[in-house]
């Protein structure tokens, strides 16, 4: 009788629907990392952290760090910055032409392809978030199709982001970015194309013109120049602003799974005390992120990526790579409802 029964069983149990594509490994999708911020944020130095440590090269994806001249005012990463991480879509735009979104989508699909078949991880890092969406959310859905995305985003108070941004303008004018944009100067330029369009430019219109006139006195000049720089400063927070906006618009609205990593306090720092914060409460959680995201084996990559990168319990996922790394653990803020990894 008992033999009976089992044979009913599992006769019954053979006639039961299996959805093969839960037994099967489906083929796993290339993976891209995304990192986003306000300007001035540290998408750059985050972006080349990672790539230092995953074979990896970054794409640009700031609309006018793609134009050719101008690296002061546009911020372009150094030689010594890059760390001889390869960068892809840095000055290889005529200055005076546009390149628009459907360039981008162009120029960064190639590019992603190129690093894919060379078996390294793309990371496209840059601020223009319209250029970031346009290549994600494509129409066709193909981008999605292709590959697994993981989104980091830099974040700063805004209280101290702008002092940041005010000190930067300070020194970029040190630098020269005035001699930099004077060198490139025509009376009646069209500043809404091309490179000219980058803050840091039109601002400087009316000292320049200052300079043709034999009228104007030394004094009103100066006033002129602090004005531009005033005013450059003033943009450039703007800017900040604006990003954020739609940071939060793509996570809130588009359902973006977006990982915020709070790097107020590395700002808050100086010197020594400022790198070390940087490694500890940027640079390590976006390797913790990053290494999750990489080394998800599960099958169904769908499953698998949609769990922690694009969909799933950030949460456990933190708590999963912390463990695994026996570096740190997850402190969940309250009030914002963020994710801060802390020592």
């Amino acid at each position: 009788m008992t033999m009976m029964m089992c044979k009913q069983a599992h006769a019954s149990l053979l006639q039961l629907p299996i959805k093969l594509s839960l037994l099967r490994c489906q083929p796993q999708k290339e993976k891209v990392v995304v990192v986003m911020g306000a300007t001035g944020a540290g998408k750059s130095k985050l972006s080349v952290d990672i790539a230092t440590r995953y074979p990896a090269e970054v794409i640009n994806a700031d609309k006018m760090q793609v134009y050719q001249g101008l690296d002061i005012v546009t911020n372009k990463n150094t030689d010594h910055e890059c760390l001889g991480v390869p960068h892809h879509l840095i000055g290889i735009a005529d200055p005076d032409a546009d390149f628009g979104v459907d360039d981008f989508i162009r120029t960064s699909s190639i590019a992603i392809k190129s690093i894919v078949g060379k078996g390294k991880l793309p990371i496209i890092a840059g601020g223009s978030n319209s250029f970031i969406e346009a290549l994600i959310d494509d129409r066709n859905y193909e981008f999605r199709s292709q590959y697994d995305v993981c989104f980091l985003w830099v974040d700063v108070a805004m209280p101290v982001l702008n002092r940041f941004v005010s000190d930067r303008v300070d020194r970029m004018v040190a630098a020269g970015m005035v001699e930099e944009v004077r060198k490139m100067y025509k009376p009646n330029s069209n500043y809404s194309k091309g490179i000219r369009r980058a803050i840091g430019v039109p601002e400087f219109d009316s000292f320049f013109r200052s300079e043709y006139s034999s009228s104007i006195d030394d004094e009103t000049r100066s006033r002129l120049l602090e004005s531009a720089i005033n005013e450059v400063k003033i943009n450039t927070f703007a800017l900040a602003c604006r990003q954020l906006k739609k940071i939060h618009r793509l996570r809130d609205v588009k359902g973006w799974k977006i990982h915020r990593i709070d790097a107020t306090k590395a700002f808050e720092q100086r010197g020594k005390l400022a790198d070390e914060a940087w490694s500890e409460l940027v640079k390590a959680p976006g390797h913790a992120i990053v290494n999750e995201f990489i080394h998800n084996h599960f099958c169904s990559s769908h499953v698998a990526s949609t769990a922690y990168c694009s969909g799933g319990d950030t949460t456990r996922g933190y708590k999963r790579t912390a463990a695994a790394m026996g570096l740190w653990q997850l402190r969940v803020g309250e009030s914002l409802g963020t994710e801060e990894m802390i020592r």
